[in-house]
């Protein structure tokens, strides 16, 4: 269910990019213009703003998504244009849209009502074909790998253990079981969508053409009859590879509807990798804005999770802000109303959800972080369901505030706005990038990936314990063998509730966290936990949002912004 909002005016003319640009310090010489309104900004502007002092990182996360929606893009581009307005220079950074859930269930990504990124059509639709780029470098190499055990090449592959699939930027349930190589040795195989793909994951953390070179290498594509692993510069189309991302690795800058600056750049899921835009559009914001507000995706059980664990131990700041973002509706859900009568007024079900808002503050403060609790508010909200939320807060020792930015833009955040800056003036100043301290981080770089695995679920997602199938021990202990167990661990699972159990709402208690399967993510730096029943490729439902959009007789799209 998509929530119903009041219309909102048609959207004002757009700048040109070049005075975005400017605003912020980028000359013409650090652009390459994709059109009068998209540019994506030369790796050599981070060069030559080195020097710059960094600006402070708010993070905005939320509890867990509901079919009502939460409305984190639209806060975090709102907190952005509320900044500017009170005088503060404030850069946005987003993931690029993945064309799978526009299609299917989630429609437009771009934000919503007056806080949107601009211009919205061509942002969620192709953009600067970045995604493209990943989909044929990925697929570039599943078909060398193919290709490498056609002719029996060495280092030779077990058919059995060929570890990369194809991806797809398309929800399509029918390509989760394929049968490949027909021809040669059939076997089993699946396709992913294509922000599941590692190679995402490596676009979002590489911070030059050397260190995206490296990653791409190191891609462990398979194994050999022996045990031992096969990787990307094994097969030797990782150059390639890097030819074909060399532009995708250049952030893109566009703007927000009340003409600051965004970048909107890489689309990593947050929950087969670590959700948020790319790591050198975050340094290079840094060294423009004295505020950078950037979304992690899904939850703080997910996003919030792993840029500390992730995005940290890669070269990522410490947020100085993590803004929780929920609304009415939501808690209503997870205090056990059906999705229909959410817009209805019910304190009760909202007071029975409230422990998962103070279960996500928890899980920021765990994590090292200062928490805020933002209420984006509906028009049809009820104020004492409001209040109560506010009053929660303030029972937690958090700071709160409303949020109006659908309805109003910039001026509907300011008060959220001011709170964060109050915030985060009081929290330690801006580190180097790398500094995020070990004390925001839940377990050390040494220990197993089995107790990394149990420490994230028994202090973030409140789990029991956790339940290893045979595979995911197996695929845990090779992993250590192969030299990979000081790398973090990335849990994919479900971002609909804490557990592995999308059905379960509110905090679960006494849950057993289930991991099938586990899977080593060398290039990008992490080793992937399968938690429950998650999928990597989407379905389109029984009604996907590619129904609702069309053209009109002038060529403009209808239906895709919700």
């Amino acid at each position: 269910m998509r929530p119903l909002r009041e219309p909102v005016p048609a959207r004002p003319r757009l700048r040109p990019i070049a005075d975005v640009a400017r605003q912020i310090g980028l000359t013409a010489d650090d652009l390459i213009p994709y059109g009068p309104w998209i540019a994506k900004v030369s790796l050599r502007a981070l060069a030559r703003l080195e020097a710059r002092a960094r600006g402070r990182v708010i993070l905005v996360t939320s509890i867990n998504p509901t079919p009502a929606g939460e409305g984190k893009t639209t806060t975090a581009i709102g907190l952005a244009q509320a900044l500017w307005r009170l005088g503060e220079r404030a850069i946005v950074c987003l993931r690029e849209p993945s064309m799978g859930p526009i299609f299917g269930q989630k429609g437009g990504a771009t934000g919503g009502g007056r806080a949107t990124v601009e211009p919205a059509e061509a942002i969620n639709l192709h953009f600067t074909g970045d995604l493209h780029a990943v989909t044929s470098a990925h697929n570039l190499l599943a078909a060398a790998l193919d290709d490498h055990l056609y002719r029996k090449r060495e280092p030779r592959v077990d058919p059995a253990r060929v570890f990369l699939p194809r991806v797809l930027d398309v929800n399509d349930r029918a390509l989760r079981r394929v049968l490949v190589a027909l021809d040669q040795t059939p076997r089993e195989d699946r396709f992913e969508i294509t922000a599941a793909s590692e190679v995402m994951a490596i676009l979002a953390l590489a911070t030059s053409y050397r260190d995206l070179r490296q990653r791409l290498g190191r891609i462990v594509v398979g194994a050999t009859p022996a045990g031992a692993p096969v990787t990307a510069d094994d097969v030797g189309v990782a150059g390639a590879m890097a030819a074909l991302l060399r532009d995708a690795l250049l952030p893109n800058l566009v703007q927000t509807q009340e003409g600051g600056p965004a970048l909107v750049h890489a689309g990593p899921f947050a929950n087969i990798a670590h959700g948020t835009s790319s790591l050198v559009a975050l340094h290079l914001a840094r060294r423009l804005a004295s505020y950078v507000v950037v979304e992690a995706g899904f939850g703080a059980d997910l996003g919030a999770e792993k840029f500390v664990h992730i995005v940290g131990a890669h070269g990522g700041p410490r947020p100085a802000v993590a803004v929780v973002v929920v609304t009415t509706r939501a808690l209503k859900y997870h205090g056990g109303l059906p999705v229909e009568q959410l817009a209805a007024p019910d304190e009760e079900a909202l007071r029975a959800g409230l422990p998962l808002l103070g279960h996500h503050v928890g899980i920021v403060r765990r994590l090292g972080m200062r928490p805020v609790v933002c209420v984006n508010a509906f028009t049809t909200d009820a104020p004492g369901e409001q209040a109560a939320v506010l009053d929660a807060a303030r029972a937690w020792s958090v700071p709160a505030a409303i949020s109006r930015a659908y309805d109003a833009g910039g001026e509907g955040a300011l008060e959220v706005a001011d709170l964060v800056c109050r915030v985060a003036q009081e929290a330690p100043g801006p580190e180097t990038d790398g500094a995020l301290p070990d004390g925001g981080r839940l377990y050390p770089a040494g220990a197993p990936l089995a107790e990394k695995i149990r420490t994230v679920a028994q202090v973030v997602y409140n789990a029991a314990g956790v339940e290893f199938a045979d595979a995911a021990r197996a695929r845990l202990a090779e992993a250590e063998t192969w030299g990979y167990g000081r790398l973090p661990v990335c849990i994919a699972k479900t971002q609909y509730s804490l557990s592995d159990r999308p059905q379960l709402r509110g905090v679960p208690a006494g849950v057993v966290l289930r991991i099938r399967d586990a899977a080593v993510r060398a290039g990008a730096g992490f080793v992937l936990a399968l938690a429950g029943e998650m999928l990597t490729m989407p379905a389109l439902g029984a009604r996907p949002r590619a129904r609702e959009i069309d053209i009109d007789d002038d060529g403009t799209i209808l239906g895709l912004q919700a």
